[in-house]
């Protein structure tokens, strides 16, 4: 199975990358976490996205907060799918990460997800490698399965809980 490459710009990002980290252990997922900056160390993430597909890599997640050029710089050197996440910082509550992150030139594309989203893209990198993972995309699909099961049982509660009313 390919591994998901996890980067963060910043220690400061790790309680949005844990929720990421949660996610590929949960799904069986193997994973490898660094922290470079775009800005800080530039040639160890040019490095990094550049070998990491030879390196097993088949999915590149990267979080950032503030000017959150962290996907783009690794983005522009793989051709592997990378998923940004924006993540809050005190100054604009992420809204400025989430633009940096969602507005990539033509050709270097980001997939973005929301801020502070570190769930949700491990289940993006996830369902990318399920494309060629029969049993990760039968994981996923129970995974679903799952989470319908507990809104629908949600449902019949609220629905028990008012009647008596």
């Amino acid at each position: 199975m390919k591994k998901v490459g996890i980067v963060m710009g910043s220690d400061s990002d790790l309680p949005v990358i844990r929720k990421a980290v949660t996610v590929l252990e949960e799904f069986g997922v193997p994973y490898e976490v660094h922290i470079y900056s775009a800005h800080r160390t530039p040639d160890e993430a040019a490095a990094f996205s550049r070998e990491a597909a030879s390196n097993g890599f088949g999915a590149i997640i990267a979080a950032a907060g503030m000017a959150a050029h962290l996907a783009g710089a690794i983005a522009a050197n793989t051709v592997l799918p990378v998923i940004g996440i924006p993540c809050r910082s005190s100054n604009l509550d992420g809204l400025d990460a989430l633009l940096s992150t969602v507005q990539m030139p033509t050709g270097i594309p980001v997939a973005t997800v929301a801020i502070d989203g570190g769930a949700n893209a491990a289940i993006l990198a996830c369902q990318i490698l399920a494309v060629g993972d029969a049993a990760l995309s039968e994981r996923l699909t129970a995974r679903r399965k799952k989470d319908a099961e507990k809104v629908l049982q949600k449902d019949a509660d609220v629905i028990s809980s008012l009647a008596k009313l």
